[in-house]
């Protein structure tokens, strides 16, 4: 059984994270899991969310979009499109994005459009980074 569990945070640009943590809890695309020291290895899809870890005591919150999450041998590799930690995410940005999409989808006369899905996913994470960032 693992004695620690290590995290790694990954988007195409940079290492967001990394370090020995408690805890972490992943918002899957199937639903939110969370993993402790000595967690059986997986695979998993990561879905738009809110990604939080435990570190000494302190919890820490990551506004994430769709990726994947290996857990195996101690560490948890979470590659990400984009990861915001909650002290960092422009508020006024996401508000102003969570507007537009609000106003498309009103405008948007079928929902089996694509336009339509990138506005709710559009919304989706505008909600989530605005939601994260009160967590800070």
């Amino acid at each position: 059984m693992a004695q620690e569990l290590m995290l790694d945070i990954v988007t195409p640009e940079k290492r967001v994270f990394e370090g020995q943590v408690d805890e972490v809890t992943v918002p899957g695309a199937e639903g939110q899991f969370g993993v402790l020291k000595g967690h059986t290895a997986f695979l998993s899809s990561v879905g738009i969310g809110e990604l939080s870890f435990t570190q000494e005591g302190k919890k820490t919150f990551f506004a994430v979009n769709t990726g994947y999450a290996e857990v195996a041998s101690g560490r948890v590799t979470i590659l990400v499109e984009t990861a915001e930690r909650s002290d960092m995410i422009d508020t006024e940005r996401a508000r102003k994005a969570k507007e537009r999409a609000e106003i498309r989808m009103a405008k948007s006369a079928r929902e089996e459009e694509l336009d339509y899905e990138r506005m709710r996913l559009s919304l989706i994470r505008a909600l989530t980074r605005l939601k994260v960032a009160e967590k800070s």
